[in-house]
């Protein structure tokens, strides 16, 4: 299929170049999905399967889908997020790899709710999601393509949270893998590559000093804790606000300040959402901070920071920077909303760096593998990867960076596994 044959909704095609060398650029740092690439191209484990991927449009998750194609798969990529695609790396998609993009920078609900229905009209038969958008939606609205799925993989813990949800009510009509629940994806990827990019959206956003600013993190999971740390690392006065009492805990012996979100309201002056829930900073909480406070979100959905209600309470919106909005107030105060309330690394920065994505993608493509070659043998549950696998990718991933460890001696393993050998003996 040529490029003039093929359906798809990008910005541009001319960008085509920069999107090839930035696709190639980021693979260049992606040792241990290319490893299974090349696997794949000649195991062809996708031969002929129609596979629709949810996902941002970025140089990394090019990558991932470039594998699925080269393994066999009939693949079609629809952006998960209205300002995350990179327009470049849709257009080389198209162009260079001959797989359909739907998506563009920038588009509003409506024409995202017609991509989301292209990935259907694809009737796919494997999904690779991103906060469990095609699936929720084919439960809801298309059930008629449901015999024809083999499964799904999703990426993010809001995803997750949604499919556990499902399975408990008995909604859950074919098997998941949820890929983030694997060691080699969340304790890296959620940890330093949420880490480093939000961070840096933050920074491209604003162009602030991190240093001496009291820097509120809501949500204290591997995410929030990478988060944190870089914070802490740039000289920040990190505050968590956290629910659950171990995390909160965990924070206070990390010697980060952990309060209330009412609380620390009043003194932050950057405050970052991190939960996969809905109106962490809410209005009433808005209304109290200082003046000229700033308000993101690196959580999957865009209703972490209530943007919404936060409207009904300002008399004028003012664009500062490509990603920063200026909220005047009712009360007086100005209130700065980063990438509209949407994900900051990837509407402000671009994204978890390759390195990180490298894991995280290896993971993805050995599910969908390990779903499709298991096809009628799992039930209609959330699966995770076994250790194993955890361990093949963190053993590639060591190699690349050309790092040795040690290994037990014979002596050593026959300790560890005994119960009669000890201190007693």
């Amino acid at each position: 299929m040529n490029t003039a044959e093929m359906a798809y909704d990008i910005k541009d095609i001319n960008l085509a170049e920069q999107g090839k060398n930035n696709i190639e650029w980021a693979y260049k740092d992606m040792p241990v999905l290319a490893q299974i690439r090349e696997r794949y191209k000649k195991e062809q484990p996708f031969k002929g399967i129609r596979v629709s991927s949810c996902v941002h449009v970025t140089k990394e998750t090019a990558n991932l889908v470039i594998t699925m194609k080269e393994g066999g798969a009939d693949a079609i990529l629809v952006a998960s997020n209205p300002l995350s695609t990179q327009d470049d790396v849709a257009a080389a998609l198209v162009k260079y790899w001959n797989i359909p993009v739907y998506g563009y920078s920038g588009e509003d609900k409506e024409t995202y709710k017609q991509h989301v229905k292209a990935a259907l009209d694809h009737k796919p038969q494997f999904i690779i999601d991103d906060g469990c958008d095609i699936v929720a939606t084919i439960h809801s609205q298309r059930r008629d393509l449901i015999p024809e799925i083999i499964g799904s993989c999703e990426e993010t813990t809001t995803g997750i949270i949604r499919l556990n949800a499902m399975e408990k009510e008995g909604e859950l009509k074919f098997p998941a893998l949820a890929v983030n629940s694997s060691l080699t994806k969340y304790l890296y990827d959620n940890r330093y590559g949420t880490g480093q990019s939000a961070i840096d959206g933050i920074i491209r956003a604003t162009n602030i000093l991190l240093a001496g600013k009291t820097f509120v993190v809501c949500g204290y999971g591997w995410c929030g804790k990478g988060v944190a740390m870089r914070a802490k690392g740039l000289g920040a006065n990190v505050v968590v606000v956290e629910v659950d009492p171990l995390k909160a805990l965990e924070a206070a012996m990390e010697g980060y300040r952990v309060m209330k979100i009412a609380d620390a309201a009043k003194i932050g002056d950057i405050f970052i959402c991190i939960t996969g829930d809905i109106n962490v900073v809410d209005v009433h909480h808005m209304l109290t901070m200082k003046d000229g406070a700033m308000v993101c979100n690196a959580g999957h959905f865009d209703v972490e920071v209530n943007v919404n209600g936060l409207r009904k309470e300002t008399i004028e919106i003012k664009k500062i920077r490509p990603s920063l909005e200026e909220y005047k107030l009712k009360n007086g105060k100005s209130i700065l909303v980063l990438a509209e309330g949407r994900l900051v690394n990837l509407v402000a920065a671009e994204g978890h760096p390759a390195s990180v994505m490298d894991m995280s993608f290896a993971n993805q493509a050995l599910g969908a593998e390990f779903i499709i070659k298991n096809k009628g043998k799992l039930e209609n549950k959330v699966y995770t990867l076994p250790k194993s696998t955890d361990i093949e990718i963190a053993s590639l991933k060591l190699k690349s960076m050309g790092i040795e460890i040690d290994t037990l001696t014979p002596e050593q393993e026959k300790y560890l596994n005994s119960w009669s050998t000890g201190t007693a003996s």
